[in-house]
This record gives structure tokens, sequence and C-alpha cells, in this order.
């Protein structure tokens, strides 16, 4: 095949990643690396670009350590046998002990993990990117900040993925002592101060990694729409002015875009192990009954198939996830609706664990709710048992909790924000739409009148809630997909590249709508 008939490159970076398929490379399917959502988002989008014939590539750090366990069966002769078989492996290890014995992704220590992020930059710009010579490059989160900038200038199209919005901070020398040549690409970093020149800078100027990877990539997305609106329109202090006036600058530029995650795959009531009774949107009522009284008993509260069940699924944290608004009509929420038997299921860990178990233990409702450290399993079997989820955020970069439950027929109760305002709309049995209980005034005033909302709903007659909860399970299944998440990615990638990324395959704008690359514009 001619070179002018070649299916782009594309190289996916991420420090994680999941369910590699193992035609990429002899031993790809033992590389697993997951430390949150990352992981599946990366590996649904490479999995389908390779299954559908696209020249996709991997780079990822070498975690010895983390693969270890999968790879242990494998005798070494046998890997060293089947790597010499696979020259042309997809997926590429940067190498550097500042990997191989870690057993986590992240370090708890901020040090630690700018070191882990500049060995692996390192690896990626100085060996990967001239092996691999791509036609784009995909990159996510600060620890992939620098490599836009070497992007930038190698003329090579990059997309700019911000999964979460934390960034770290540190010098030209620091990264030049790892290796890393900055002084070729120092002008497309984004500085503390402004940057006159490469010798005023090097030293005490620290570089911003987040803002510099949007800063200079050709196309930035944020894992939501209306997260990218809102830190536009300046609605979440807490987002740095930096990345803020950059994503601003890209949005106005028409060069960025909001792509949701999905769930993990595993998330199917169906098939999933961990429920009493499994169950899909036909059998639903009778598979959560079961899936009720199993939880209940386990967790010790008032077995009854018929008590409203509201289950909390996100970590206990009070300045995202809403716990004080919780907390603060705790009592009335459990005593307005008692003789329901109502009931409450944490399955959490986090700082407002102490005050609920203080309220609980005040109030002795230990028969009505349980508080539980976070459990696979347990979680599990709470979404195939409850009724209701509880997502009282303050703000949600993008969320899962509010997707998976409905595709478990638990309709979520949930702040009007970021992620759940793609996600979730307001129940309308008259109209036959929506798929949970929104409130926008974030205060306990707020939830409790979304609790109301949602009780109203329970107390209907069973073959309205049967009708209802059964359309809401199929709608989400089919919409809350990794393969949905991937098709708009693609597209995303045909527009950067002005051709498709398999040779006779349209491109496919898919209601994103952006302007061609122009490399020498923000």
């Amino acid at each position: 095949m001619s070179a002018a008939v070649c299916n782009p490159r594309v190289l996916v970076v991420t420090p994680e990643v999941t369910y590699l398929p193992h035609r990429m490379g002899g031993l790809a399917s033992f590389y697993t690396a997951k430390a949150g959502g990352l992981a599946d988002v990366s590996a649904a989008l490479i999995s389908s670009l390779f299954e559908q014939g696209a020249d996709v590539h991997v780079a990822i750090p070498d975690y010895r350590e983390i693969f270890s366990d999968k790879l242990a069966p494998v005798l070494k002769k046998e890997i060293n046998r089947i790597q010499r078989k696979m020259p042309d492996d997809r997926v590429h290890l940067a190498e550097d002990r500042a990997f191989y014995y870690v057993n986590r992704v992240y370090s708890y220590y901020g040090e630690q993990n700018i070191k882990l992020s500049l060995a692996f930059q390192r690896e990626v710009i100085n060996n990967i990117v001239p092996r691999v010579q791509p036609d784009l490059i995909h990159c996510n989160d600060w620890m992939t900040g620098l490599i836009p900038a070497m992007a930038r200038q190698q003329g090579i199209p990059c997309l700019f993925t911000v999964h979460n919005i934390h960034t770290v901070k540190t010098t030209l020398a620091a990264i030049e002592d790892r290796g890393i040549d900055a002084a070729y690409f120092w002008q497309n970093l984004y500085y503390e101060k402004m940057a006159g020149n490469y010798e005023q800078a090097r030293g005490n100027n620290p570089v911003d990694l987040l803002t510099s990877g949007i800063f200079a990539a050709h196309f930035v997305n944020v894992v939501s729409p209306t997260f990218l609106q809102e830190i536009v329109n300046d609605r979440h202090p807490f987002v740095e002015a930096p990345v803020r006036r950059e994503l601003t600058q890209k949005v106005q530029a028409e060069c960025a875009a909001g792509i949701l995650n999905a769930p993990d795959p595993s998330f199917r009531p169906e098939a999933d192990k961990d429920l009493a009774q499994p169950y899909g949107p036909g059998d639903h009522a009778t598979g959560k009954k079961e899936n009720k009284l199993h939880l209940q008993k386990k967790l010790g509260l008032i077995e009854d198939e018929r008590a409203p069940l509201f289950f909390w699924p996100s970590r206990l944290d009070p300045v995202q996830k809403g716990c004080p608004l919780l907390a603060d009509i705790f009592y009335r929420v459990i005593s307005t609706y008692w003789d329901q038997n109502l009931q409450i299921v944490f399955v959490a860990n986090g700082d407002y664990q102490a005050v609920f178990r203080n309220i609980v233990n005040f109030h002795e409702f230990h028969d009505r709710v349980a508080i539980c450290d976070f459990s696979n399993r347990l979680e599990h079997l709470a979404y195939g048992a409850a009724d209701f989820i509880l997502m009282p955020s303050s703000f949600e970069p993008c969320g899962l909790p509010q997707m998976i439950a409905p595709i478990y027929g638990a309709l979520p109760v949930a702040h009007d924000t970021g992620g759940i305002h793609d996600t979730v709309t307001h129940l309308d049995i008259n109209r036959n739409t929506g798929n949970g209980f929104l409130f926008e005034t974030f205060d306990a005033g707020g939830l409790f009148w979304a609790i109301t909302q949602a009780m109203a709903f329970y107390n209907q007659p069973q073959t309205v809630k049967t009708t209802q909860i059964k359309r809401i399970m199929s709608e989400s299944t089919a919409t809350f997909t990794h393969a949905n998440t991937a098709r708009q990615y693609i597209r995303l990638y045909e527009k950067m590249l002005q051709r498709p990324l398999i040779v006779d395959g349209p491109v496919d704008a898919g209601g994103i709508d952006i302007k061609p690359v122009d490399r020498d514009k923000p």
C-alpha cells in the first residue's frame, strides 16, 4: 500500500488504561493499570479505533509491579519469545525505574507524581513519538501536559483531554533535569508569570502542566459539555484562572468540545454476578425486590420489600458532593416517610462518614440507615437494590453514578449541574420522558423538594412505575456506552485531520461543530 492511502496513525498517551485488545501486541491484554474513569475511557477509545481498523498506538508507563499479577503465569522465557514475534506491537511502554516498583498509578505524594509524570513524558517525547511517527497525538490530563507543546513545535495535530481540573507546576530546570529538552518547545508552554526569554523562565518561573496542555494543544475537550460552559462562564471559583482563560480561548476559537465519559461495561444488571438476582428491563420489579431484601438482611435494616431505598454512591466529600445538604435534612427525610420505612444506604468513604454516623447514633436509625466503607461488590448490590440514588453535587465535571443508576432502574435525585445536567432530565410521566429528579437551587430545601418528587413517583401505581423504569433502563443501557463515547472521539479526530481514520471511511462530524485545524492558531 502506498503512503498516500495509508490510514492516519494515532498515538494515545495516557497514564492509565484497561481492556486493550490482545491483537494490539503480544502482551497487550496483560497491561492493566487503573485509578479511575480515565482508564476505561482510554481503553474503550483505543479498542474501538483498533477494531475498526484504525492505525492506533498507545503509550503507557511500564508499571511492572502493577502488571506482575497478570504477567506472573507467563514465564519470562515465554514473554521474550512473544515479544520477538511481535515487532509491530502497538502498545509502547515508557521504560523507567520510576514506574517499575510502584503499586498504584498515582502516588499520595505530589513530588512523586511530578517525577512519574516527567519520566513518562521524557520517554514519549524522546523515544515513542520518533518510533511511532504519529499523524495525531491524543494526550490526557496534566500527566501529559508537556507533550502538546512538543507536538505543536513539530506540527503534529494534538488533542488534549481534561478529565480532572487539577494541575501541578514545576520549573524548566526540573523538566530538563529529567532528560527532556524543554528548550526545544519552551515557547509553547504556559508559565506562572510572563516569560520573556528562555534563560529568564528556566529557574524560577514554574510551568503549569495542565494549562500548558490546554494552551499548546490544537484541540481540547472536557468530559462534560455543560461543565465546559460552566468553566468558561466562571461558575466555579475552584477552577484556577489560567485554566479558565485558556479553555475560554479554545472555545472562542471553536477548538473545544465536551465529550461525556461512560460507565464501566461491568455495570449491567442482566449479567452482574454481585447481585443476588440479575434482572433486566422486563423483570426489574422482581429482581429489585430480591436484591433489596438481600441487601437489607446483609446490612441489618428492616426487611421490607416495599420500603423505598435511597443509595449514596459517591465519596463523602463535603466540598463537592453536597453531604451537608443531606445532613441538614436527614432527620426530616427519615421521619417524614417513617411509616414507609424509608431507608438510606451509604457505600462510600470520606470525611463526612463520621457526621452521618453521629446522626444515626443520636436518633437510633440503625435499622433504617447503613453506612459502609466502599466495596466494589457492595456497590453493585446497592445499585441493584436501590430505588433512587442521591447526588446533590455542588459541581460535577462528568459523574458516572447518575449514568449507572438508571441502567439498574435506580433513579437519580441530583443537583442540576455539569455532567448531571447532560445525562439526567426531570421525570415527566405524562410525556413519558426523563430519568430522574433534579433540583436547581443548591441548598437543603432544594434537595428535600427533589426527594419529595421522587417519593411521589414511588407512590404511583405499580403499573405506572414499571412502565417508566422499563423505559428508563432500556434508554440508559443504549445511551451510556463506551461505544457512543468512542464514536465522538473518532469524529473529532477525523475533523482535526480533515480525512478519515480508515481509508474509504467517511468524515462524519456527528454533531461536533469544529473548524479544520490551523496549526498556527491556538
